[in-house]
């Protein structure tokens, strides 16, 4: 029985049918997947990202994903494609389309910062009407804008495959935010969305009560990022009061907005009740010590849900954040705890200088670690985050190294799910 082409064999040869040059970049790639004499038959992602700042790269263009579309569509061992930072276009996003309709295998596509705009949104979200098998989409950074985001909202009263949407950086406007959540109040499969930074003119908040009447009758959403709404304490009590009925949601992202102290007093209140939110990000917001207090409160006599909790940059003083570290000491279920960029005095550093000394704080677990000079403890700054908390990393509390610069990579599937 004659050996079938390795993938870099594939490639060539595709280009040469369709008589297109190499792209260098994705032959390495493929030579490198060569090397596993198995792969044919494994399930895995194939990673081109074009974002490997030590290697300088050709980038993926829309006439380089003609011969991927060639190689691909004879290769059922494709799950996953990382496609992030490169140059397709709103053409590309429309072969990408085309390959979607008829693929039964990719379940993970990231294209997240490419050129891809409303037409390439149109093309894509079109494909997803008929594609039943993609479970997890990233188009971050791409500036499908307000009518694109409409396209992806139809999409979604469509297909009931696709669990994990990550729209952030799209520039979506009010008017899509509005049909998204109205989608979602009925939409089943969706778990985890991500809709930060959008385009909005209006103080109204009218996009974040659409999103607060939506967590009320919403019960499979376990993941909401609403970072840089410019949401307000309005905003926040609109959201509180539809988290006092939804049991489903599990992280909850409001930071980068304008929540004060009377806004966190709504979610002070909420922890005292609520028994499902596990992971709540403050960070960039102006809750001050009496938001910190209000929080404090909540989690060291009542809350024994939450996890994690972010409240870096939020002009909390010494006496805030150690009354957060007081009620670490009585909650035992809050384990990560992020505080830096706050006004930390050396009565907050002695405080987590204590937790993490004790071991009720894991040095994984925060973003501060202590150092003693002369005398005076001190808080050095790491680079731990929320981000290995995001639903769709590869285990629940571990960093997603992988997630950073990489590029000449081939992964098992499961990685992304």
């Amino acid at each position: 029985m004659e050996k079938p082409l390795s993938l870099d064999q594939q490639y060539s040869q595709a280009c040469l049918e369709l008589q297109l040059p190499e792209n260098p970049f994705i032959f390495s790639i493929f030579q490198e997947a060569a090397l596993d004499d198995d792969i044919l038959t494994k399930n895995i992602t194939i990673k081109i990202a074009g974002n490997n700042r030590l290697i300088p790269v050709v980038k993926v263009t829309d006439e380089d994903f003609q011969a991927l579309a060639v190689v691909f569509s004879n290769n059922a061992f494709l799950t996953g494609l990382d496609l992030r930072y490169n140059r397709l276009t709103d053409d590309g996003a429309a072969l990408i389309g085309a390959f979607l309709q008829d693929n039964r295998t990719l379940r993970y596509l990231n294209l997240m910062f490419n050129d891809i705009g409303t037409a390439g949104a149109e093309s894509i979200s079109k494909a997803l009407h008929r594609n039943d098998t993609l479970i997890y989409l990233r188009m971050t950074g791409n500036k499908i804008d307000n009518k694109g985001g409409m396209h992806f909202a139809a999409m979604m009263q469509i297909n009931s495959t696709l669990q994990k949407l990550d729209l952030g950086d799209c520039d979506l406007g009010t008017q899509s935010l509005i049909a998204v959540a109205t989608v979602l109040n009925h939409n089943e499969s969706i778990k985890a969305i991500n809709l930060n930074r959008p385009i909005l003119y209006s103080e109204e908040e009218e996009s974040t009560v659409h999103l607060a009447l939506m967590l009320r009758a919403n019960s499979t959403l376990v993941e909401l990022h609403l970072c840089k709404h410019e949401m307000k304490n309005f905003g926040a009590e609109r959201l509180c009061d539809a988290l006092y009925e939804n049991r489903s949601l599990r992280y909850l992202d409001i930071s980068c907005n304008k929540i004060t102290r009377d806004g966190v007093r709504f979610l002070g209140k909420l922890l005292k009740l609520n028994d499902s939110l596990e992971i709540l990000d403050l960070n960039f917001n102006r809750i001050e010590d009496d938001g910190a207090f209000y929080l404090s409160e909540a989690l060291a006599l009542y809350n024994r849900t939450l996890q994690a909790l972010a409240v870096t940059n939020n002009n909390i003083t010494g006496k805030g954040l150690v009354a957060l570290s007081e009620a670490m000491k009585t909650n035992p279920v809050l384990s990560y705890i992020y505080i830096w960029g706050n006004k930390i005095d050396e009565s907050a550093c002695v405080a987590f200088a204590d937790l993490l000394q004790s071991g009720r704080l894991k040095p994984t677990n925060t973003d501060v670690d202590p150092y003693v000079v002369d005398g005076h403890t001190y808080l050095a700054e790491l680079s731990h985050g929320l981000k290995r908390h995001y639903y769709w990393t590869p285990s629940y509390g571990e960093p997603d190294n992988k997630d950073a610069n990489a590029s000449l990579a081939v992964a098992p599937v499961d990685e992304h799910l």
